[in-house]
């Protein structure tokens, strides 16, 4: 078994899963789909949609419920589909912590 050449190769896979973070894009909602918001695999918000209904300075708690709630959910989706990716590229070996 050669370190070096196993250490190239986890840098390549890091490399790979850092670009497919930045490509992968989720979508959540709550409130049945009052808020929508869309994340990227780095959690980072690309947008956030509210219906106008749902606006109300008099529910003001309620609105920032609902954008949390599509927030959460979305980090939730992104963790999800990275440690099935994160699978697939291990080849199935489970690693704690990890997957």
């Amino acid at each position: 078994m050669n370190i070096q050449k196993m250490m190239q190769q986890a840098q390549q896979m890091q490399e790979r899963l850092q670009k497919q973070m930045a490509e992968m894009t989720v979508e959540a909602s709550a409130g049945g789909g009052m808020v929508t918001v869309r994340v990227n695999g780095h959690k980072n918000v690309l947008s956030l949609e509210i219906d106008p209904e749902v606006v109300s300075k008099d529910d003001v708690e309620m609105l920032q419920d609902l954008i949390v709630a599509a927030l959460n959910d979305a980090h939730r989706k992104v963790d999800e589909a990275l440690a099935s990716h994160m699978q697939g590229m291990m080849g199935g070996l489970r690693i704690p912590g990890l997957t």
